[in-house]
C-alpha cells in the first residue's frame, strides 16, 4: 500500500510540473496573434497532422523544418503547435535561429484548436 501511494504521488507531481511547464512555456497574447493572421505552424508528422489539426493550419514537422523552413515567410507571425508542447518550443527556437522576428509557441494542437474555435465563434 505504502509503494501504490508513493508512486501515485510520483505520477501526480510529474502531471503537475508538465501543466505548470506548458502554461510557463506558452506565449501571451496567442488569440490577439491569431486574430491578427498569425499562421499556425503544426511541427508534428504528416500522420500525426493527417489524424486531426487545425483548419488552416501548416504541417512542417520537426525532421523537416531544417530543410524546408525556407517555404516560410519571414515577415509573417508563425505559432507553433505539436501534440505535447516540446517540438512547438525547439521549432521556435529553431526559426527564431534563422532569422524569424514572430515566432510564438502555441503548445498542444488540441488546445489551440480550441482557442482558435472560440474567435471564430466571436466573429
Amino acid at each position: 500500500m505504502k509503494n501504490l501511494l508513493i508512486i501515485v504521488g510520483v505520477v501526480l507531481l510529474l502531471y503537475v510540473s508538465y501543466r505548470v511547464f506548458r502554461y510557463v512555456s506558452l506565449d501571451s497574447e496567442l488569440d490577439k496573434k491569431i486574430e491578427n493572421g498569425a499562421v499556425i505552424l503544426d511541427v508534428r508528422t504528416e500522420t500525426e497532422f493527417e489524424m486531426g489539426h487545425i483548419e488552416g493550419s501548416v504541417n512542417i514537422s520537426l525532421g523537416s523544418i531544417r530543410e524546408r523552413y525556407v517555404e516560410l515567410d519571414t515577415s509573417k507571425t508563425y505559432i507553433t503547435c505539436c501534440s505535447h508542447g516540446l517540438r512547438s518550443i525547439k521549432v521556435e527556437s529553431l526559426l527564431k535561429e534563422r532569422g524569424f522576428k514572430k515566432v510564438y509557441n502555441g503548445g498542444v494542437w488540441s488546445d489551440l484548436e480550441e482557442m482558435v474555435s472560440q474567435i471564430s465563434q466571436k466573429k
